[in-house]
């Protein structure tokens, strides 16, 4: 679905992305883990739009995408979100979920005045949707709940329901489990699940959660410095002296493995 090519994002002298290639299966859920300063959340902007990058090149499905705009990548199918949660504090559950669909007609203003039979056809349709989601998501307890009153689990919950409503054909989660309580993630990680096996939804996920990342991804790519460092099965990644050592620091770690 996404391949990245030897892709370099720098930040003056800071090479955040250095020659990181690597690829996204089609109906896979991919985990990108990694230490802090990694480049994980900079190669999802490279992919998402939000910066473009110094070299390399980003394609999706074969379709070179790279440094299109957020949302003409929006347009494609590939949505992205956010460790700190960015709903419309001011508006409700279903209200942030019925925003998500472009080209809506009542967002014309002539449209406003000449075809209000069609807008109202158009919004009970979207409105529809976004209660299966809302369903989906088991947040009808809160679907006319203000989104800035939610918990946080809750509002990864609603991002999650956003990129439903545009019918997504990858979706990139950062640290969808950061700051959840274990049994909101245990619904958030249960949603995963099945858009990607009844909905076929790919994902890619960026988590430090090793037991979510065990439960939900394979493959597990591996980021230190800007570069992939290793690939494979969460088992296999996990018991690398590598990664061990990207984590923890080289000389922490024995020649069996296992930190000292």
């Amino acid at each position: 679905m996404i391949a990245v090519e030897d892709l370099h994002m720098r930040f003056g002298g800071i090479r955040a992305v250095d020659g990181a290639t690597l690829a996204i299966e089609t109906g896979s859920i991919t985990g990108l883990i990694g230490p802090n300063g990694a480049g994980k959340t900079t190669l999802f902007n490279v992919i998402a739009g939000v910066h473009e990058p110094t070299a390399g090149r980003v394609y999706l499905d074969g379709e070179d995408i790279t440094g299109l705009p957020p949302h003409r990548l929006f347009a494609k199918g590939v949505l992205r979100t956010f460790q700190v949660a960015q709903e419309f504090s001011t508006l409700t559950v279903r209200e942030n979920l019925m925003t998500v669909p472009g080209g809506q007609s009542g967002e014309r203003l002539l449209d406003v005045w000449l075809r209000p039979r069609r807008i109202r056809s158009e919004e009970s349709a979207i409105r529809d949707k976004a209660d299966e989601v809302i369903e989906f998501l088991k947040l009808g307890a809160v679907a006319a709940e203000r989104a800035g009153n939610l918990s946080g689990g809750q509002k990864k919950l609603l991002e999650l329901g956003r990129t439903m409503m545009a019918e997504p054909r990858v979706v990139l989660l950062d640290e969808v489990g950061a700051g959840v309580n274990r049994t909101l993630l245990k619904e958030i990680s249960g949603a995963i699940l099945r858009l990607n096996l009844h909905r076929g939804y790919t994902f890619c996920i960026i988590e430090h959660d090793m037991e979510l990342i065990s439960l939900l991804c394979d493959p597990v790519i591996v980021m230190a410095e800007g570069k992939v460092l290793t690939q494979g099965p969460a088992p296999v990644v996990q018991a690398d002296e590598r990664v061990i050592e990207a984590y923890l620091g080289a000389g922490l770690v024995t020649r069996s493995g296992q930190p000292r």
